[in-house]
């Protein structure tokens, strides 16, 4: 894997979701946005092999409407995305994997959960 980008307005989360895949062994490059907006012109720029956003975000879209317009684009389509969000009603995840997330976590998620999300989608460090 060559790059990752974390998507998420809280520098701490963006830290914590960094280093639990520093924790596992990721060596990607990592990115970061704070909002939408920046989240999808990097991916459009530089096509990360992985996004992980969280739904609350700044901008004008949610990490929802982020997903929709990654997979909405041919250049950016096959790009693994999960969504990690304290948004974990039952139509919140329904919402994030019918938008084509792979996976959908809970905040506050355990590193693990973030670990078998991941090899379950055929990513590894």
């Amino acid at each position: 894997m060559n790059r990752i980008l974390i998507v998420d307005q809280h520098v701490e989360m963006r830290l914590a979701i960094r280093m639990t895949l520093r924790s596992f062994g990721h060596t990607a490059e990592i990115v970061e946005a704070a909002d939408a907006d920046t989240a999808l012109a990097l991916a459009r720029a530089l096509v990360p092999e992985l996004v992980l956003t969280d739904v609350h975000l700044h901008g004008t879209m949610d990490g929802v409407g982020l997903c929709r317009a990654l997979k909405a684009e041919p250049a950016t389509r096959l790009i693994d995305i999960v969504i990690i969000s304290a948004k974990a009603a039952p139509q919140d995840r329904a919402a994030g994997l019918h938008a084509g997330a792979c996976a959908y976590l809970a905040k506050p998620f355990l590193p693990m959960e973030l670990d078998h999300a991941l090899d379950d989608i055929g990513v590894r460090p």
